[in-house]
């Protein structure tokens, strides 16, 4: 069961730097057969005490980590606020761990399990070490492993002044992955029957 991840983070190291804001897409199958966003989870996050906060990474992602209107979370409640629904998800497809969707998959994956082992929680929904990464996919397929640029490719429109959020971010992961494996999908389907 495929869910799409995107992490907003104080940095590039998930055991130093902080957790921003997490977001998760859950995916369904239409009645086409075509893959669709379905539901979009959101949480702010507070970065954990002593966390590097890498001036660089917040001039990217412009999160105001003390802005009154933020109602950011400790890492144990957003993840567990992000996970109820992921799991009721799994129960429904009966699948017993999710996998993590990315562009930069490792990066997102990283940042969660790391905010999880400091959260002491120890049963997560998605499975530990296997990701789709669209980074890699739409390399293979678009030729362009920069979000922006394969959404180009792909005929998703995409706004440079919305990116850096974790849930419009998260949001185009999902429409490129759909697109790409409901482009499978038909590409299978012909070769079938030739």
């Amino acid at each position: 069961m495929p869910v799409v991840v995107d992490a907003e983070t104080t940095g590039i190291n998930p055991n130093t730097d902080g957790l921003l804001e997490l977001a998760m897409v859950l995916l369904d199958v239409d009645s086409n057969g075509q893959w669709v966003r379905s539901t979009t989870l959101h949480e702010h996050v507070i970065p954990f005490p002593g966390a590097n906060i890498n001036p660089e990474a917040m001039k990217i992602n412009q999160i105001k980590i003390e802005h009154p209107f933020r109602f950011a979370l400790n890492e144990a409640e957003a993840l567990n606020n992000l996970f109820q629904p992921v799991q009721d998800q799994l129960k429904r497809f009966r699948c017993q761990r999710a996998v993590l969707v990315g562009h930069n998959a490792w990066f997102d994956l990283l940042f969660m399990k790391a905010a999880c082992d400091r959260a002491g929680l120890k049963k997560i929904p998605f499975h530990k070490f296997t990701a789709f990464d669209t980074a890699t996919l739409a390399g293979l397929i678009y030729g362009q492993t920069v979000l922006a640029k394969a959404c180009s490719v792909a005929k998703i429109p995409f706004d440079q002044d919305e990116a850096h959020s974790a849930i419009y971010d998260a949001e185009k992961t999902a429409d490129l992955f759909c697109q790409m494996l409901n482009g499978y999908d038909a590409l299978t389907a012909l070769s079938r029957k030739t």
